[in-house]
């Protein structure tokens, strides 16, 4: 490993004209992402400027009835609030899919949503990786893909984003806070990750130097009716090979509300807009819930050795949405 430095900031400011003096520097929250990479040569960072105790980690309600929840708080802190249990259950849900409990113990809420993916040629420095080095090719399209992108990929990177957590913040419209050397910034979920594009290296739009304060929910009822579920290929702890977030709203047999999103289809988390739209004024059926996935999947384009992902994301919708309907009728 590169020798680095080290320094813990005092305050938001501080941290981040700490990372503005130095653009070799990066944010250490909980280190579960960072530091190994940082052991495989991936990230070598000259300094690491440690957030950790920033006074960030507090989850409280918003006056519009939503909720702010700190960059730093621990997923294990974050699924275990009662009041994301209650008004967000999918999101908990979501966290307590995501790792060990010993990794969510030290995970924070702004390094999950900064998580690299974990596409094997991006971890092995010895292979063409356009994410890891702009240019120099995407091994994975013609070597081991089984677990990679059917949604938005594109030649240059079929790698998928590893967080469970942000499936569920997409799915509720969450809205990321960040501050920098100018100033305060706000970023909606939905467009805080970049399309793939030619540029895989560029993951997210939050400007140079910028350090995620928080991520805001705004009020959902329906998502007090949600789900998360996640299909990996051991039961213990293992990255998702797809999984669905959803909501539910159900009156006299028909969908009222619906929100939807995929996780380990795409680079990103993927919000199934296409199924929302159509299972809102549909009924509540099997039927329904196949054609709206269906909807959705239209788009993929999967790769030789993934294509049973569109069947398994397909199945994946139908036993959410049914579990919720069946919930909501009792």
């Amino acid at each position: 490993m590169r020798e680095f430095g080290y320094q813990r900031a005092d305050d938001v400011p501080g941290a981040v004209a700490l990372l503005a003096a130095d653009p070799d520097a990066r944010y250490l929250g909980g280190g579960t992402n960072l530091v190994d990479l940082m052991k495989t040569g991936v990230e070598r960072p000259g300094l690491l400027v440690d957030v950790r105790e920033l006074p960030l980690d507090g989850i409280e309600s918003t006056p519009d009835g939503g909720l702010r929840i700190g960059a730093t708080v621990t997923n294990s802190d974050l699924a275990a609030h009662p009041e994301v249990r209650r008004r967000y259950p999918a999101l908990s849900q979501a966290v307590l899919a995501g790792a060990s409990g010993q990794l969510r113990n030290m995970a924070t809420v702004g390094g999950n949503l900064l998580q690299r993916t974990r596409c094997g040629y991006f971890t092995d420095t010895a292979r063409p990786c356009n994410k890891r080095v702009p240019g120099s090719g995407c091994s994975a399209l013609g070597g081991e893909h089984h677990n990679h992108a059917v949604l938005g990929a594109s030649d240059h990177c079929v790698a998928t984003h590893p967080s469970d957590m942000g499936v569920a913040l997409t799915a509720f419209d969450a809205v990321v806070s960040y501050e920098t050397a100018e100033g305060p910034g706000e970023l909606p979920l939905a467009d805080f990750y970049l399309p793939v594009g030619d540029t895989p290296h560029r993951e997210t739009a939050l400007p140079p130097g910028a350090l995620i304060t928080g991520v805001t929910l705004p009020p959902a009822p329906v998502a007090a009716r949600s789900r998360y579920r996640k299909v990996r290929e051991r039961a213990s702890y293992a990255f998702a090979i797809g999984s669905v977030a959803a909501a539910l709203d159900v009156h006299d047999g028909v969908v009222r509300e619906a929100r939807l999103a995929f996780g380990a289809v795409a680079s990103r988390p993927w919000r199934a807009h296409a199924a929302e739209r159509a299972l809102t004024g549909a009924p509540a059926d099997a039927e329904t819930f196949a054609a709206a996935a269906d909807a959705e999947l239209a788009a993929a384009r999967p790769l030789p050795h993934n294509g049973y992902k569109v069947t398994l994301m397909r199945n994946l919708v139908v036993a959410v949405l049914t579990q919720l309907t069946e919930e909501a009728a009792r």
